[in-house]
C-alpha cells in the first residue's frame, strides 16, 4: 500500500487527512465560481430553449383540446426548426441541439418533424368529433 492512500483506497491530501478530499458538489461549486456561469452558454442553447418553448406550446394546444392538428403542427415545426438550426450552426455553437453527429441529428429531427406534419395533415377526422 502506498503512503498517499488509506487502506480503503481513499486518497490523502498533502497533510495526510482523508476528510479533506472534496465531494462532487464542492468541485462543481469551484468550477462555477471560476468560469462565471452564463445561461445559456451557447447560441445553440438559446435556440434550444426557443425550440423547447414552441414544442411546449404545441403540447399545450393539443392537450387543452383546442385543435390537436394545430398542436401537432407546432411540435413538427419546432422539430423542423431544430433540424435546420443544427444543420446551419457550427458544432462549437450548437449547444444542446448537438446530441450526436450533425448528420444524424439533422436527419432524425427533420424526419420526425416531417412525419408529424404529414400525419397532422392526412389523418381523417373521426365521426362525431
Amino acid at each position: 500500500m502506498t503512503e498517499d492512500h488509506q487502506p480503503d483506497g481513499v486518497p490523502l491530501d498533502a497533510t495526510g487527512d482523508a476528510d479533506a478530499v472534496p465531494d462532487t458538489s464542492e468541485i462543481a461549486d469551484e468550477i462555477a465560481e471560476v468560469e462565471g456561469r452564463r445561461y445559456p452558454s451557447t447560441l445553440g442553447g438559446f435556440f434550444y430553449l426557443w425550440v423547447l418553448a414552441a414544442a411546449a406550446v404545441g403540447v399545450a394546444i393539443a392537450w387543452l383540446g383546442h385543435d390537436w392538428r394545430l398542436g401537432v403542427t407546432w411540435i413538427s415545426g419546432a422539430l423542423i426548426a431544430a433540424s435546420a438550426l443544427r444543420l446551419l450552426m457550427p458544432a462549437k455553437d450548437a449547444g444542446m441541439l448537438a446530441v450526436r453527429h450533425r448528420l444524424v441529428d439533422v436527419v432524425l429531427l427533420g424526419t420526425l418533424g416531417g412525419l408529424l406534419l404529414f400525419l397532422a395533415r392526412t389523418v381523417p377526422n373521426q365521426p362525431g368529433a
